[in-house]
């Protein structure tokens, strides 16, 4: 008896229930970053590093998930589904972990009261783990890290004062915009029919990839979009890829 077609209905099945995104990706792994894990996302190689840190934007990871499934680059997308993370029982803002001075003032503020032992122990255990995450994240010669956003409330306005410029081509939607560390990169996006704000200073360290790339004189960009618009954050993405090398 021939039990190919069977075989191949079952094979088939099999098939159909893994998510249609898998297949996008030639590698697609967990791992485990300052205590932190990420999903890893590659189609193919490229000098693109994408990153969404907070777990409760869902809808920048959805847009990054999507996006990254036919361009070449490396995506980190944090597993989790809120804003704070845990590292030893300690709670910290996921974005205030690139410096020992603002991961220390995210623990305290987020931990009122925490024992100073576990501070430093924590503090010792991210000076330890963040030079791997920096290889992680880090974009190589040419490249460059672009972080995508949600916000609730938050927005430009809040980010004027400590802009070196700033280009507010959309008024009425200033929580939608652009935040770039390197002058050239600004040129560009002033040019969109996006806000954008340039931001170089390094000072004062808050712990951000944005202060670090600024004062490591790293082309980072990052894009703010309010939650739950997909398509204004999408249209914004492929802008940025299309026009900025």
């Amino acid at each position: 008896m021939d039990l190919q077609p069977q075989n191949l209905n079952r094979r088939s099945f099999v098939l159909g229930g893994i998510p249609r995104w898998f297949h996008f990706f030639r590698r697609q792994e967990l791992v485990h970053l300052s205590g932190v894990e990420f999903r890893f996302l590659r189609n193919k190689r490229g000098p693109r590093r994408y990153l969404v840190i907070h777990g409760d934007e869902d809808t920048a990871s959805d847009v990054l998930t999507a996006y990254i499934k036919d361009q070449p680059g490396t995506a980190y997308t944090v597993t989790g589904k809120f804003r704070i993370v845990e590292l030893q029982g300690v709670k910290i803002d996921p974005n205030r972990m690139y410096s020992r001075e603002g991961a220390e003032r995210s623990i305290r503020n987020l931990n009122p009261g925490l024992d100073v032992e576990k501070v430093i122990g924590v503090l010792n255990y991210l000076d330890h783990e963040r030079p791997k995450l920096l290889r992680a994240f880090l974009p190589p010669r040419g490249g460059r890290l672009f972080a995508l956003h949600n916000n609730r409330g938050y927005s430009m306005l809040d980010e004027i004062a400590a802009s070196d410029e700033t280009s507010l081509k959309q008024p009425d939607l200033p929580r939608n915009f652009f935040l770039c560390t390197d002058p050239h990169d600004f040129e560009t996006l002033k040019k969109s029919p996006w806000n954008v704000v340039l931001q170089t200073r390094p000072d004062p360290d808050d712990g951000s990839f944005s202060r670090l790339a600024a004062r490591l004189g790293v082309r980072y960009i990052n894009l703010e979009c309010a939650i739950g618009e997909y398509a204004a954050q999408m249209e914004r993405v492929r802008w940025l890829d299309d026009h900025v090398t």
